[in-house]
């Protein structure tokens, strides 16, 4: 497996994020070939809610969106909270989404897309938490295991890991993303239909 060779990808987390968020899709992207740095707000270790230590590549404020092919956003109530407060983070990753780069994030991981303004439009899941951030900041929020939507990869809790992983690897291989989200892509309704129907907004 070596789809991935030459890819380069960041993960973005910081102190109290979800080991297991962070360390499987870690795993995945690495045994299909690519290279992967873990970014977070300063440099050193950083340590998951259950106890695992990862050691910190770079600073948020020393990286640039150019320099990687996709980005992931693991979860962690604490690490979503604190990372969505860092603005190099922020701007990071919205970065991501202006060079229609690949982006997957699980569980609270999502927080930090309300706070980039990347959601208008846009399909996604998250924790459940999470869903009025999300819709508030322009998403159509979904109770599904992954979602996939021009290359933004979204998932709810650590049980949906294994699809949220090879969404993510099949994503990251197919590259940049320079179509419509889902919600661009749906067809503009009838103006002759309207003037005889009536639409009810839930």
């Amino acid at each position: 497996m070596s789809h991935l060779n030459g890819k380069r990808i960041a993960i973005l987390a910081t102190n109290g994020f979800e080991d297991s968020e962070l360390t499987e899709p870690l795993t995945a992207v690495r045994e299909h070939g690519a290279e992967v740095e873990l970014v977070s707000t300063e440099t050193g270790t950083i340590r998951g809610k259950h106890g695992y230590e990862a050691v910190v590549s770079r600073s948020s404020s020393d990286v640039r969106a150019d320099e990687y092919d996709a980005l992931i956003l693991p979860g962690g109530v604490e690490n979503g909270d604190r990372i969505r407060m860092d603005l190099n983070a922020v701007a990071f990753t919205r970065h991501f989404f202006e060079q229609h780069k690949p982006v997957a994030a699980i569980c609270h991981g999502g927080w930090i897309l309300a706070d980039a303004d990347v959601l208008r439009g846009r399909r996604v899941t998250s924790y459940p938490s999470l869903r009025t951030d999300l819709e508030n900041a322009g998403a159509t929020w979904v109770d599904e295991e992954v979602v996939v939507d021009q290359g933004l990869v979204t998932s709810r809790t650590p049980q949906d890991l294994p699809a949220f992983t090879a969404k993510l690897v099949e994503e990251v291989a197919e590259g940049e993303h320079r179509g419509q989200t889902a919600a661009e892509a749906q067809p503009e309704p009838d103006p002759a239909a309207r003037l005889h129907t009536h639409t009810t907004v839930d």
